[in-house]
């Protein structure tokens, strides 16, 4: 009898994870809306001033904070080795970048008084909560996965320039699942404060240096807006080394003709933008899409049906393909998320007809933060991370020639 009502127990858990598998496919974005969609009306925000952003706190990272996330670096990320051990630089070089990459430029007492290229980075979402709208300025909830996302995704510049790094009032999670005025307006506030900090960070870098703009998911939005509203017409667009919106769709057709600057077209092109979205295969970018093919574009013109931009971070071509081997190193999580091994050839890259960048079948370690559809979005930079450290510094490089 204890046996059967055993067996009867089983069959009844089973049938729930069955219903709860279908209830999930069925309707997925309901219950992602049900659970994080905040329900209160969005809260009216005073502006925060330019002066605001002099202080400290309202970043996460500026040149004059201590140990910032940015500096991590993989224990065998083989640049570091290199210093710790004085290796050879042009041998560590091909190491870390791969045999086929562009030399570095030889050093030279010149070398030492070239400016770093500073770079203006805007973190993703990390706020998590559906209580409001905009998230706090400086949430001790958000902070973890704030210097988690720096830690793996700005220290990709960490080896051409100063970083900085604003904290922002950023929209919720909940507020791209839906297409409501609230959702909107918080997008708008988080924009705002975006932008004025960028304003403080250009008035303390200096009028004529050039700079790196970057971004992940709402952060590569709210730089693409940058591009479009506050960087268009006018002589900050030329000062612009490279732009690395990634995680975040741009229409090659509704959005591109309004941006200041357009696709890379190669690995050492300058003035450029390189942007993708990673999925695994087969690749369902649905939840992308529903809001995306509905929504209208910088140029007016709505995206539905048009294609995304893609650049290869493998090849830094637009539209490339290239496999495992070309991939110099991806950070693979430990199991706890709070650290990542370097490990090569491991992950490949094609963009496909939609303007996704495909990236097959990664490993299991990965799998834990997958998104629906096989999206592969929190993993965009550590998929590539060698790779885009080394398209960072070759674009640098090309542009500061290109500059003489």
């Amino acid at each position: 009898m204890a046996a059967r009502i055993f067996l009867y127990l089983i069959a009844i858990i089973i049938v729930l994870i069955l219903m709860a598998g279908i209830a999930w496919t069925l309707f997925q974005d309901e219950l992602l809306e049900m659970a994080l969609v905040p329900s209160a009306e969005v809260e009216v925000l005073e502006e925060v001033q330019e002066s605001a952003y002099a202080d400290r706190a309202m970043w996460l990272i500026r040149p004059d904070i201590p140990n910032p996330p940015s500096d991590w670096l993989p224990e065998d990320f083989g640049a570091a080795q290199a210093a710790e051990n004085d290796v050879d630089t042009q041998a560590m070089y091909a190491l870390t970048m791969g045999d086929t990459a562009p030399p570095p430029p030889e050093s030279s007492e010149a070398d030492t008084d070239i400016e770093r290229i500073p770079v203006f980075y805007v973190l993703p979402t990390t706020y998590l909560d559906r209580d409001r709208w905009n998230a706090p300025i400086d949430s001790p909830a958000a902070r973890p996965r704030q210097e988690l996302f720096a830690a793996s995704q700005a220290s990709v510049f960490n080896g051409i320039g100063e970083i900085w790094a604003p904290l922002y009032r950023q929209a919720v999670v909940g507020a791209f699942l839906t297409d409501s005025n609230d959702a909107a307006v918080a997008l708008r506030y988080a924009y705002n404060d975006v932008e004025t900090a960028f304003d403080y960070f250009l008035s303390e870098i200096g009028e004529d240096r050039p700079f790196i703009v970057a971004g992940h998911s709402q952060g590569a939005l709210h730089v693409t807006t940058l591009l479009h509203e506050r960087i268009a017409g006018t002589d900050l667009a030329g000062r612009i080394a490279a732009a690395y919106i990634i995680g975040w769709p741009i229409s090659v057709e509704a959005d591109l003709p309004a941006l200041p600057l357009q696709p890379c077209t190669g690995p050492d092109a300058v003035n450029c933008i390189i942007a993708f979205q990673s999925f695994g295969e087969p690749a369902n970018p649905d939840q992308i899409t529903r809001i995306y093919d509905g929504s209208t574009g910088y140029t007016g013109d709505l995206r539905g049906d048009t294609a995304m931009l893609c650049v290869n971070p493998l090849t830094g071509d637009r539209d490339g393909a290239a496999n495992a081997e070309a991939n110099s190193g991806s950070l693979l999580p430990n199991e706890d998320m709070n650290d990542a091994s370097l490990v090569p050839e491991l992950i490949s890259a094609r963009c496909d007809h939609q303007g996704l960048l495909l990236v097959g079948q990664p490993p299991e370690d990965y799998g834990r933060y997958v998104l629906p559809g096989n999206n592969y979005h929190v993993f965009d930079f550590m998929l590539f991370w060698s790779n885009l450290r080394a398209d960072v510094e070759r674009r640098v490089t090309a542009y500061r020639a290109a500059a003489q």
